[in-house]
């Protein structure tokens, strides 16, 4: 099973994008290698959906926060002894060293390189083995939970011959008789092995990664519970790529399982939509979220509409491609699946009476799904008034505090419906229409 999803809900999150400035896949990556990248963008495309998985994950990323360990590795004796093993020769030992010597003499007769990287890739490897096999004992000291992972590591790199390797001096002139057998031995004999040492220095570059940008933003680790207790709630929520964001509290269950949310335009509507959704698909990676506590059920996807444009190569209307939008909302809460839905300001791209019976139609309708959780927003006061008898419904706003003619906004969520109508005053304020009677 996979968590589900789409391009539109991870557009309107900012959550994808290795060199999209302010997106949440950015602000983590601060991994130095590409095996680490790697695991990084394979961990934001999926999602964990098991409890179990995700605590798991989470309890080995906030051991490396707490353990403020660093990553030792050399990139570059990385990258050297990853070309190195990706270069399997497929030979015996006699055959290796064979070639060897023939590269070795046309090494000093002509320019040929080969010999030369051989021995290149041989010292990084001997450099890394032995810092892996300091990281593991430090790991083992520490009661790590890898402690599985790091017991297997230290016995492969016990092997009698892997620690002769190990050992051997990488400034000396080998004889071409040791090269091949050492070649052999890691090409030939244990390239699994090498293998699962290298994506286990690829995750230790993640976790180290990922576990300082919790350390420097202040980010905790949600916890996860089963799907069925449907609940979420979070202290002190807030948009992790904001510098000073300010932070909210939310629950939602099953009784309470629809938040309808208004508030004027720049109150901070979009940027709460957006924090909980961004805090729902970390948590359920298993990363660290914005908030001082989290906890949640597992979800089985999550679907938003709070950027909705018209689509002019189908011929759709920004009011066609709102209905559109919730029509596969609809679509996949029908499905049974325990799923988190958000939309900003429904059908704003109609008349104010088609916006009033479309949010007040669909929210109700939307309401009798419990097994999910929605998030609705809207100017349209008066729908809040229409829906007070819907029992699961729960009614917040975001304040604007009036400085004289000056709006100003807390970010703060409270309980009720907003009686703000402050649109006309800042049109004032910002002298638009003297602007248009002076040129009339």
């Amino acid at each position: 099973m996979q968590f589900n999803t789409d391009k539109q809900t991870v557009d309107e999150l900012n959550l994808l994008g290795k060199f999209r400035q302010g997106s949440v896949y950015h602000l983590f990556n601060e991994v130095k290698t590409r095996g680490g990248e790697q695991l990084l963008g394979n961990m934001f495309r999926n999602p964990l959906l098991d409890a179990g998985s995700i605590n798991q994950r989470s309890k080995v990323f906030s051991f490396f926060q707490q353990s403020n360990l660093s990553f030792s590795f050399d990139v570059q004796q990385l990258n050297i002894m990853r070309e190195y093993l990706d270069a399997g020769t497929g030979k015996n030992a006699f055959a290796t060293a064979s070639s060897m010597i023939i590269q070795k003499l046309l090494s000093k007769l002509t320019r040929d390189e080969r010999y030369k990287k051989y021995v290149q890739g041989l010292q990084a490897t001997i450099v890394t083995l032995n810092r892996c096999h300091g990281m593991l004992e430090l790991l083992q000291q520490l009661k790590s939970p890898l402690d599985s992972r790091v017991n297997q590591l230290l016995q492969l790199l016990s092997d009698k011959q892997l620690e002769k390797l190990r050992n051997t001096d990488i400034y000396q002139d080998l004889p071409v008789g040791i090269l091949a057998q050492y070649d052999h031995l890691l090409k030939s004999r244990l390239p699994e092995e090498m293998e699962g040492l290298l994506q286990f220095i690829y995750e230790l570059d993640l976790y180290i990664a990922v576990s300082n940008v919790a350390r420097k933003k202040g980010f905790t680790y949600a916890k996860a519970l089963p799907a069925e207790m449907n609940i979420l709630q979070a202290s002190k929520l807030a948009h992790p790529c904001i510098d000073k964001a300010i932070g909210n509290d939310i629950l939602m269950h099953e009784n309470t399982n629809v938040i309808f949310l208004t508030g004027a335009n720049m109150a901070g509507k979009s940027t709460l939509m957006k924090s909980i959704g961004i805090g729902i698909y970390l948590a359920h990676m298993g990363f660290p979220v914005a908030a001082k506590q989290f906890e949640f059920s597992v979800r089985e996807g999550m679907f938003s509409s709070i950027n909705v444009a018209d689509n002019i190569g189908l011929g759709y209307s920004h009011f066609y491609a709102e209905v559109v939008r919730v029509k596969q909302a609809a679509d996949a809460a029908a499905s049974g699946k325990r799923l988190l839905l958000m939309f900003d300001e429904l059908f704003k791209g109609t008349n104010v009476k088609d916006a009033y019976d479309g949010t007040l139609a669909v929210t109700e309708a939307f309401a009798e799904y419990h097994n999910c959780l929605f998030i609705v927003s809207t100017h349209i006061i008066e729908v809040g008034e229409a829906l007070k008898e819907t029992e699961n419904i729960q009614f917040r706003f975001m304040p604007t505090i009036m400085d004289g003619v000056r709006p100003r906004y807390t970010y703060l969520l409270e309980e009720g419906i907003t009686e703000d109508r402050q649109g006309m005053m800042i049109i004032k304020n910002e002298g638009i229409l003297e602007m248009l009677r002076s040129t009339s």
